[in-house]
């Protein structure tokens, strides 16, 4: 496997056997490592990494980040899979790939209070990529990239351009706001419109707010679901 190299002013940590780049940037991050750092571990069946950001808006704002790197995902992924490959995102962060759930995304920060501003943000990303299984097909809402036609895409590949492409619209978001985020992102969501439920709470979800937060209609109610419940504690 070749070195991966990310675009200038990111800086990255590789990580092998069972280390957990999730838990390496929550340290790291806590000690006041700089931001742009990424950690990543490419062994294994799966794609691990995570990337320390340093938000300058409040927490609630600042999650925008994860429909921000989901496209970034998307965009990756359309680049060097087949044509045919079909990528959605789900409101909490699953990734699907021809509609089967093949990877999450995650976050957590330095405060769990949407109006404050975090001293630091971390966004993990795992995806699955091999399957040991003889017959991995057994599960429909569960793939593989190797089982998609994606076989072929390595690890680092994979890594180097989903910086890039988040890369290029995390200063989307930066220089325009929301909007065009929004835009893209709403095509890539195939719940909604949909019957969903969250939190133990069934209803329709009718759209986001401008923080991406969940918009679910349940009779003649709309509840708002902020996207920072998604955080992890």
């Amino acid at each position: 496997m070749s070195e991966v190299q990310f675009p200038p002013l990111f800086q990255g940590e590789a990580l092998t056997g069972q280390a957990d780049p999730f838990e390496r940037a929550l340290a790291l991050a806590i000690t006041g490592t700089d931001p742009g750092t990424i950690i990543y571990n490419l062994g294994g069946e799966r794609l691990r990494a995570a990337l320390i950001f340093a938000p300058e808006v409040p927490l609630e704002e600042a999650m925008a980040i994860l429909p921000v790197c989901g496209l970034g995902f998307q965009a990756a992924l359309g680049t060097l899979a087949p044509p045919e490959v079909a990528v959605h995102l789900e409101w909490d962060s699953r990734i699907r790939v021809n509609g089967a759930v093949c990877g999450r995304m995650r976050v957590k920060a330095s405060t769990q209070d949407p109006e404050a501003t975090p001293d630091w943000l971390i966004l993990g990303l795992e995806l699955s990529m091999t399957s040991r299984k003889s017959n991995p097909g057994k599960d429909p809402d569960r793939t593989w990239l190797s089982e998609e036609g994606c076989g072929e895409i390595t690890p680092d590949q994979l890594l180097e351009c989903w910086v890039r492409h988040s890369l290029y619209w995390l200063n989307r978001w930066l220089d325009d706001g929301p909007r065009p985020v929004h835009s893209d992102w709403r095509g890539l969501v195939p719940t909604l419109g949909e019957t969903v439920e969250v939190d133990g709470t069934s209803g329709t979800f009718v759209g986001v707010d401008e923080n991406f937060g969940m918009l679910l209609r349940t009779g003649e109610d709309t509840t708002l679901i902020p996207l920072s419940s998604r955080l992890e504690g």
